[in-house]
This record gives structure tokens, sequence and C-alpha cells, in this order.
């Protein structure tokens, strides 16, 4: 820490020398007391700690620059300091001391510098505490004006006559020392309080400044140096760049591994048959296909943006997704044009990025990433190549055969084929970005050596792979049964959009007779995984007889009911029959041995299911007890 200093100003008033030699040895001998002086002058509003250190700073800085031995230095020839030397200082520490105060008051110190010493690092120092009186005194001297604190200070700490007090202000440059003695008048003369240790900077307390933002600020500045040494080491490298990069940032390395992986010409390329003898399936036996495989300048655009991405470049990424480069070269999985734009999509074993530029400009190019690590079969089997307008087009894995359309709300309607060319599929009506009543929910049917799947469109880059049953054994929701069980749920759909949803699996976990003779009512839930592995979305949803669409009974986040690792499902809900009385239906799945509500209402059932008669708006607790004895807590 250091204190803030002006340089004084020499006087213009002819009047008696004194040597140099004679006031240095008038500072030495009188240094506390000048310190004093200086720290009552100067304003209280610097802070106690900053106050002492300016005050030694500005009574060093009383002697001249010049210490030679013929110089001499104006004399005050009157006064009550038998020292003409002291009376010297004390003119020189009065006026810097009032300097100071108008400069602090205006936060900057123009055309001067603060002074090298003293400097104090890692400590607060300030005089002892005084009592009370000494407080007050301090509070009335920080309310007067500088001119009318030094006079009063001069009054009492020096015991100068007031036409002594005049010739000292006046030498010290105060304008008008008759008005600052009169502002003096307005606070009682307890000079005896000067000399309190309270104003005594020369007698000092010592205590650590903030330690935690200490370290915050040593911690920020080593992080800046390191910052600093990287980027000017790496402005210092030769070479020419990184060569028509396109809408990437400046380069920011060029170690050879970095270089490697953003070399067009080190891309993996798979073999079109590849996939046929490969002993699994998914994107690392994809081809490259597309009409731009070859275009090199495309390529190096788009490993360069997904390295290092411009301002004017849009970004996304599913949650959960690393948006960083790649650690080697990647495998290029399509580069051509779709619609408006030059497309390329690349995959580096743990995640799919897609890049997008306008045709003839790189100007707006996008770059969207999506995690598929651990993708196989059907969850790699299609990629979302292009959107407009509204529509989608996919493009699909090597193994598969035919694509179509299917609306999940129209189970028993026809499935229109889309046109398949080189693994692109034409263009399909999209629900992923419509709004307004759900009246459809378009998805993407696959057939290939592997059977026929279902994906849903959720705003991504990969579709959600749609699977119906017990979630230890789900199936393909591409069979007719599998259909029928969407078709009431598929609008709950639109809740995981832009999720990083991997899979939704619907589980018709339980049928309910309903009292009054209204039938039966099927309860289902639908849980949504995501490819980072947690937050999954599970819904339980009511569906009465002859209903269009599932009603949500129940939700939870991030829990393992209708999982494989938990196949266990609660929920509840009031229900109006169509005689208008309220009931509490209850469901839980197979195994579930009995059912029990509390609260505002209570009841218990033996097995999966419980009804209870109850009125509108009524609350209750819900738990069931499995098969196995330990409890099952409800979905709420």
């Amino acid at each position: 820490m250091q204190s803030q200093d002006v340089v004084p100003r020499p006087s213009s008033a002819p009047e008696p020398v004194v040597d140099v030699e004679q006031a240095e040895a008038a500072l030495v001998e009188h240094y506390p007391r000048l310190v004093r002086l200086a720290h009552l002058v100067l304003p209280p509003g610097l802070g106690r700690s900053r106050r002492v250190l300016t005050a030694h700073a500005l009574t060093q800085r009383a002697l001249p620059r010049g210490r030679t031995a013929p110089s001499v230095i104006p004399a005050q020839s009157t006064g009550a300091a038998a020292d003409p030397g002291y009376a010297f200082l004390r003119i020189r520490v009065v006026r810097a001391a009032l300097e100071a105060g108008r400069a602090g008051r205006g936060g900057r110190w123009p055309g001067r510098l603060p002074p090298l010493l003293p400097q104090v690092w890692g400590l607060k120092l300030f005089p002892r505490s005084g009592g009370a009186d000494e407080l007050a005194l301090d509070q009335r001297l920080g309310a007067l004006s500088g001119p009318a604190r030094a006079a009063y200070v001069l009054r009492g700490l020096e015991r100068l006559p007031d036409a002594e007090v005049r010739q000292v202000l006046s030498a010290a440059g105060v304008a008008d020392p008759a008005a600052a003695l009169r502002e003096a008048d307005r606070v009682p003369a307890q000079y005896a309080l000067l000399d309190s240790p309270e104003f005594d900077p020369c007698s000092l307390q010592a205590r650590p400044t903030d330690l935690l933002r200490r370290r915050q600020h040593t911690k920020a500045a080593l992080a800046a140096a390191a910052a600093l040494a990287v980027c000017g080491a790496l402005v210092a490298l030769p070479g020419g760049g990184w060569g028509p990069d396109g809408a990437a940032a400046p380069a920011y390395a060029q170690n050879p591994s970095a270089r490697a992986a953003l070399d067009p010409a080190r891309l993996t390329r798979i073999s079109p048959a590849a996939w046929r003898t490969s002993a699994r399936l998914d994107f690392s036996v994809w081809p490259a296909r597309g009409d731009l495989t070859g275009d090199s300048a495309l390529l190096r655009r788009a490993l360069a943006v997904w390295a290092r991405p411009g301002g004017s470049v849009r970004v996304t990424a599913t949650p959960g997704t690393a948006s960083g480069g790649p650690a080697g070269p990647p495998q290029l999985l399509y580069a051509g044009d779709v619609d408006n734009a030059h497309v390329v999509i690349l995959y580096d074993g743990l995640r799919i990025v897609r890049y997008a530029e306008p045709k003839g400009s790189t100007a707006g190019a996008a770059l969207d990433f999506a995690r598929v690590d651990g993708a196989a079969g059907a969850e790699a089997a299609a990629l979302v190549l292009d959107r407009s307008d509204g529509n989608v087009r996919y493009l699909t894995a090597p193994w598969v055969r035919q694509a179509a359309a299917r609306d999940l709300l129209r189970p028993a309607s026809a499935a229109p084929a889309l046109a398949l060319r080189d693994g692109v599929t034409g263009p399909l009506a999209s629900p992923a970005s419509r709004a307004g009543a759900c009246t459809s929910w378009n998805v993407l049917q696959l057939t290939g050596d592997h059977g026929t799947q279902v994906l849903a469109d959720l705003g991504e880059l990969v579709p959600a792979h749609l699977t119906t049953g017990r979630p230890t054994a789900p199936e393909e929701a591409a069979g007719a049964a599998g259909l029928r069980d969407w078709a009431p749920y598929a609008c709950s759909l639109g809740g995981m959009r832009g999720q990083g949803v991997r899979s939704v699996n619907a589980w018709q976990y339980a049928e309910q007779p309903l009292p009054d003779g209204s039938g039966t009512a099927t309860w289902v839930c639908t849980r949504a995984e995501t490819w980072r592995g947690d937050d999954p979305r599970v819904l339980a949803q009511f569906l009465t007889p002859g209903g269009a669409t599932g009603a949500v009974a129940a939700k939870g986040e991030d829990v393992p009911a209708c999982g494989a690792r938990a196949p266990h499902v609660l929920a509840g809900v009031l229900w109006k029959s169509q005689q208008g009385s309220w009931y509490l239906l209850a469901a839980g799945d197979e195994d579930t041995a009995s059912l029990t509500t509390t609260g505002g209402v209570q009841a218990t059932a033996r097995g999966p299911v419980l009804t209870v008669r109850t009125r509108q708006g009524a609350t209750a607790d819900l738990k069931g007890t499995l098969r196995d004895g330990s409890t099952l807590r409800a979905l709420r």
C-alpha cells in the first residue's frame, strides 16, 4: 500500500534563507511533531491507514530535492519556534497537506506521481484508538475545510497566536487566512486532545489487510501474468497462420497435434462397405457421403471453426455436451450442399458436430454439437442434416433401406415413403419448432436389416428413439401395438424438446376399472433418458375410455421411477365421474402389493389400484408397498 502526495510549491516571498543542512537537522529532530501536524491537517476521509502513510510521505518530502551544500531555502522570519529550519518545514508540511486534501477529494493527482516511499504491503497501520472525546474532535475537524483545520491545529498543536497562524497559512498558499480562523472558531478549543495517541502517526498498530480479497487478487494477478506470457509467446510464433479459415477466430495454438486434428487431409474416412462386416452398428462405421467430400477448403473451414468459432458463429450444444475442439482427426460423415447451405458433419467418437454456412459466404455460419457416446443401432440410425421452413432432412445410416413419415397421433394411417438418396431423406414436416395446438406429431420411421424403428425430432441433431413396454425389456414402437400405445401420449414429447433426450419409453403399467360403470382407465409412464445419463424426465399419464390424449397425473425429474434400474411407478389423480362424483384414483405397477393414502383422504387397498370417493380439491399423501416389502413413493 502506498500513500498519495503532492509536490510542494516554492514560496515567492523574499525572505531570509536557511541552508539545507539546517532544515535536514530540524526534520530529524522534530520528525514526530511534523508528522502529527500533517496527519491532523489531512482530511479524515482518506482512511486511517492511508492518512498515516500520506502524513509520513509529505513530511519526508518537505526537504527540497537539491542537497548540495551551497543550496539555500527561504526561512520564516518570525514565529514561536526558535529553530528557523523547523519553521520553514512547518510551512511546507502544511502546504503539502492542504494540497493533498484538495487532490484527494478530486480522486486524481494531475501531473503528479505518488511517492515511492513509504510503502506497506499486506498490513494496515493506524494510530492507537483514543476515547470518545478524541473521536468527536476528529469528526468535528473532518467537517471543516482544509485551511480551517490547519488553523485549528496551528493554534492548538503549535501554540501559535492568530497573527502567526495567518502568516503560516498565507505562506502555505491559503487565500483567506482570516476566514479560515473564523471557521476554526466553530470547533471547541480542546487543544490538549491534539497530543493524544489517537493523533500520533508514529505510534502505530498493525493489522492484516483483507486476507480473502488479497488471495483472490494474487490469484488473479498470477493468472493474468500467465495469460500475458502465453499470449506473448503465441504472438511471437513464426509461421504464416492457419490459412483461409472463413468465420474462424484468430489462431490460438499451432502445436503439431492441434494442426493434425484440423488438417482436412487427415480426416478419417470409412469404407462404404465397412458396416456389413463390423461387429457393431454405430457412427464409427458410417461412410463419408455428400458431393463436397473432396472440397478441402470447405472442410478446412469447418475444422477451423470447430476449433475456434468466431464471434459471428452461432454455436449450440445439447445439455451436457462439450463444445471444445477435436482431440485428434475426426471422422467425416457428410459434406455437401443441402438446400441453400454447405453442410459438414463430423464425428469424434463422443460427439456429432454439424457445421453449416450459406452458399457463397462464411457469414452466418452455424456450429452444432450433440453428445452420442455409446450410441448404437437405432440411436445411431439418423442425424438431422438440415432444417428449413419447418421441415427437416435426415442423413441416415448406411444400413437403412427405407424411410417414411408417420403421424404418431394416427397410428392406423399409412406412412408415406420419403425419398432416400445417398442416405439423405426428403423433407419431413417437423413438430420440433411448431407452436400452438398439437394436432399431429410426425416421426421418422426407418427400416433396415435389423427391423423398423421410430425416431422423434426433439429439436436436436440426434432424434430420440421411441420404444414401448416394461423398462427392463422395451420393444420398438414401430409395430401396430406400439403405435397404438404411443398415440395418446405423442403430444407430451413437446415438453422434452431441447433436453438432450436419447430415448423415450412409454410403459402401460396399469389398468383401473372406473366407478359408476365408466369403463376402464389406462395408466402409462413415459420416461425420457438423456445422453448425459442424468436428469431423466418421467411423466405418469392417465387415459380415460374414449379419451384422445392422456392427462399428466404426476411427473418427476432425476428419479429412478419407470427406469430399468427401478421398474416401478405409483401415481394418483382426482377424477370426476359422469354422475358428477369425485374420486381419488391411484395405481402402481404389477409388483405393488398395497396402496395407502393419508392426509385429506385416508384409505388402504390391496393390490396395485385404489379407488376412494372424496370431494373436489381434496389432497392426500400416497405411498405403496411392493411385494418384497419395500416402500414405493408416488410421483407428484
